[in-house]
């Protein structure tokens, strides 16, 4: 199989070195639970994650498959040491869209929940996601009645209307998935995790209202009081003030030249910050993996991963 295009077909042996660095990624860090992006080939995931130690897996989604070998818009999927007690597909609300401006909205790439009972917690709704990318929402040239086609203008202009297309995606897609994920905390009354790629920093326009907890006309005490059960957190900021190490620097995920960014995070419920008083766990520990692209080796790292991994230690508070 090939992914993305024709060019994209790996030999046997370089399918075993990428097979080969995930075994290693998983051996190294031992995570609980892990969730990835953009899969292709579902079934050897999982029964690489079946050796590795990963009894409990769950996708929701297939590839499209072209041309019966070309595999495009990869899906997302989750593995776990520990049972998976319900799976499902995070669906847009339509009402909610509507409200927007926007008619039978979907996700560019289905989001995931599943229930995972996690020891001394219980059930948690843990969610993978993969937002919208900033690649232009369009390819196609503009059409002649936009701007006259073929022309450095019509370039010009399509590129910042494809640019802005994707970041309006990108930022409805958080914010349906966020009223998704806090319509099941009403239900369900579960901890909440939330991992992906973002494909943006979170202090963006785009994606600052993941973890906003302003709420205007309502006072500082009644905020905490009635909106702090609903909030998701940045594990990066809960771990350097649980640390107290708010001035040390964040570790990029993402590298494009010489810039890099961070584009992948994991958002906890208050259940997981050690200022909330009722918490169970705290961030004791928080991670980067990312030797495979700051002190690569090609026989190791040559098929890994374009993007550093955020790794989160959860520890019970004394």
């Amino acid at each position: 199989m090939a992914y993305y295009d024709f060019q994209n077909i790996y030999t046997l042996e370089q399918w075993h070195k990428k097979q080969a660095w995930i075994t290693r990624f998983l051996d190294k860090n031992q995570p609980d639970i892990i969730g990835f992006q953009e899969v292709f080939s579902s079934e050897s995931l999982q029964s690489l994650l079946e050796k590795a130690g990963y009894p409990y897996y769950a996708v929701i989604d297939s590839p499209t498959v072209i041309d019966d070998f070309i595999c495009r818009s990869p899906v997302v999927a989750i593995a776990s040491k520990f049972p998976i007690t319900e799976i499902s597909t995070v669906t847009a609300d339509q009402q909610a869209a509507a409200l927007l401006g926007l008619a039978d909205f979907h996700f560019s790439r289905k989001p995931l929940r599943a229930t995972i009972d996690i020891p001394h917690v219980g059930l948690t709704d843990c969610y993978v996601t993969h937002f919208k990318s900033k690649r232009s929402l369009f390819d196609d040239p503009l059409p002649d009645v936009i701007v006259p086609s073929n022309t450095a203008l019509s370039r010009f202009v399509g590129q910042r209307l494809g640019s802005w297309g994707s970041a309006m995606l990108r930022g409805t897609e958080a914010n349906l998935l966020l009223l998704a994920i806090l319509k099941q905390r009403e239900s369900s009354t579960h901890p909440m995790l939330l991992m992906g790629d973002f494909n943006d920093e979170i202090s963006s326009s785009c994606l600052e209202q993941l973890i906003a907890g302003n709420v205007f006309g309502m006072s500082d005490g009644d905020i905490e009081r009635l909106i702090g059960y609903y909030r998701l957190y940045d594990s990066w900021t809960l771990f350097t003030q649980n640390t107290e190490q708010t001035a040390l620097p964040r570790p990029p995920t993402h590298y494009f030249g010489a810039k890099s960014s961070v584009l992948d995070y994991i958002l906890l419920s208050q259940e997981f910050n050690a200022q909330y008083r009722g918490s169970l766990f705290e961030v004791s520990h928080y991670h980067t993996e990312d030797k495979h692209l700051v002190n690569s080796s090609f026989d190791e790292d040559g098929y890994s991963t374009d993007h550093a991994i955020p790794c989160v230690t959860l520890s019970l508070r004394s």
